[in-house]
């Protein structure tokens, strides 16, 4: 079992990120909650992980935080909920608001999380109501990232497409950037606007 790691950035593309520790390149899947608050690429960084292994695969995701891991893990026992499911949760808000939306029962907008429908989102309240105290963590608090890409809007709906959503919906998300927006920023104010729409 893999549980951390600690070492170098060398590569990221959501939702995919590689480390380098000690001459062993190990590649991660993230939620965009542990990609805003990445260091820049050639810098030291530490990340929860889960190791997951299946029939016919092995996956790692990292997390920046521990009770991000802890989300990851909890509605992954929901029926129907998988990795992907779980990733775009953590995406598209953060433990403590998707905490409050299971506690209130808020089905509508649990819906608006990509691969969530309404009876999925119906099981995720019932089976996760009562634990759902236990994830609330306090604030989380999105740095962005400090590096500017040639073309951020562009990386950004990579990432949005990614994390299922159709290109119709993401032409419509990214119209939210400001210049100097960096990739991480328009990503983060799409997924806001998308959750309270």
């Amino acid at each position: 079992m893999i549980g951390r790691l600690k070492g170098i950035l060398i590569h990221k593309s959501p939702p995919w990120l590689v480390i380098d520790v000690q001459g062993v390149g190990y590649e991660l899947e993230a939620p965009m909650s542990t990609f805003y608050d990445l260091p820049e690429m050639g810098r030291e960084v530490s990340l929860f992980t889960h190791y997951a292994v299946k029939e016919d695969s092995v996956a790692l995701y990292g997390f920046m935080r521990e009770h991000e891991r802890r989300l990851f893990r909890e509605v992954q026992k929901v029926s129907g909920i998988g990795a992907k499911i779980a990733l775009a949760i953590l995406s598209g808000s953060s433990v403590d608001e998707f905490a409050r939306l299971v506690q209130s029962g808020d089905v509508t907008a649990l819906c608006r999380i990509p691969g969530i429908g309404k009876k999925t989102a119906e099981r995720i309240v019932v089976e996760l109501r009562d634990r759902a105290a236990d994830l609330i963590s306090g604030s989380m608090l999105f740095s962005g990232g400090k590096d500017i890409p040639a073309d951020p809007v562009s990386e950004a709906s990579i990432a949005l497409q990614q994390l299922g959503y159709k290109p119709a919906e993401i032409s419509k998300m990214v119209k939210i950037a400001e210049s100097g927006d960096s990739a991480e920023d328009i990503i983060r104010k799409a997924l806001k606007s998308a959750l309270r729409s």
